[in-house]
């Protein structure tokens, strides 16, 4: 089923006697699957408002990413959060939506200067569980009251409602980029390093490390501020050793595609993790696990894993130990998210309950055991 309008998704919802699958592009298809029939929200698209002035944008929720991002570009401006494109790691293909990023909460390289995706989003338009159509937010940043529905939705993976239309904050795109590079540091002189830059006044938008390649910070901005951060930063890495700096905009941003896209990864055999840990806890997190290769992102905050099938106890019980989690990204199984503290877990029941009552929207897909 593909709906062209709001109400008409919404009758669907409440005929609905069985389980809904509800899709975007179909680029993501990362936890337990559902075996229902196939709501897509693809026919829903187009940029409903775009005000450059006021820095704000809203779309409907099937409209394709690399629209949203082109009309962005026409203005000088940008998401900045990075929204990551999953097709290369996940072997899929179709479009990514916009709606689809919000509802997995998708954020790239610049989350450690800029924030998440969820930080952005000015308020939502959404179908529950019941088939009422849900207004939250709106198109300025306010404090709120009661349930923050805005914040919620980003980050549920369609299983408290399905997304209608968006609105989020966007960024002006800056004038210069540079990359700095230091090789030959092992993974924990190089979370080091990146910690220390992180710390620094230069604002550094991008901090990663692919372990026996390179680690890499991006600092963005005007051209001149950019080239003086650049100057004092390496002039702080320089305990660490010969520091490397690419300035030209191609070549940064191909490199930051690479690190968002998880590229080294593409086309390989194996499991694939997602591990949010604290920095410090990461390197001694990957030498635990015999047989991973990692990238490290956000400082270290994030660390990607290629791993041999049928880790994921092993995985989990290293990530539990330092109170992180792990989410497998890609292989087979139902348990691909993390299993939370039973207070956590009963809350996200409730939610449910309260949004989805009849558990028809995703049923399973956040299942954790």
């Amino acid at each position: 089923m593909t709906p062209q309008t709001e109400p008409e998704l919404a009758e669907i919802i409440k005929a609905a006697d069985a389980p809904l699958r509800i899709e975007g592009g179909g680029t993501r298809p990362i936890g337990g699957q559902t075996n229902g029939a196939r709501v897509s929200i693809a026919a829903m698209r187009g940029i409903e408002l775009y005000e450059p002035g006021a820095l704000t944008l809203v779309a409907r929720a099937g409209t394709p990413l690399e629209e949203v991002e082109a009309a962005l570009a026409n203005e000088g401006q940008r998401l900045a959060f990075e929204p990551m494109d999953h097709r290369g790691l996940l072997e899929t293909t179709g479009t990514p939506t916009i709606g689809g990023v919000v509802a997995a909460n998708v954020s790239g390289p610049r989350r450690v200067q800029a924030g998440a995706c969820r930080d952005f989003l000015l308020g939502v338009r959404f179908v529950d569980g019941t088939g009422r159509i849900v207004k939250n937010g709106g198109r300025v940043m306010k404090n709120v009251t009661g349930y923050d529905l805005v914040k919620l939705m980003a980050g549920s993976h369609g299983t408290l409602g399905v997304l209608t239309e968006v609105a989020l904050k966007v960024l002006p795109a800056p004038q210069a980029a540079a990359t700095l590079a230091l090789n030959g540091l092992d993974d924990t002189q190089a979370i080091t390093a990146l910690s220390r830059a992180l710390a620094s006044p230069f604002e550094v938008s991008g901090a990663a490390h692919l372990p026996g390649k390179a680690t890499l910070l991006r600092i963005e901005g005007f051209a001149g501020s950019v080239a003086y951060r650049a100057e004092r930063l390496a002039t702080l890495l320089a305990p660490f050793g010969a520091v490397a700096v690419e300035t030209d905009a191609e070549a940064v941003a191909a490199m930051w595609r690479g690190i968002r896209d998880v590229a080294t990864f593409h086309g390989r055999a194996g499991d694939v993790w997602r591990l949010s840990v604290k920095p410090s806890d990461a390197p001694g997190i990957v030498a635990g696990l015999r047989g991973v290769e990692a990238l490290y992102d956000w400082g270290g905050g994030l660390v990607w894993l290629l791993a041999p099938e049928g880790r994921a106890n092993t995985i989990r019980a290293g990530v539990d130990a330092k109170g992180g989690h792990a989410t497998r990204v890609r292989g087979e199984g139902t348990d691909a998210f993390h299993p939370l503290p039973k207070p956590v877990a009963a809350l996200q029941a409730g939610l449910r309950q309260r949004f989805d009552p009849r558990g028809l929207l995703n049923p399973g897909l956040m299942a954790r055991v």
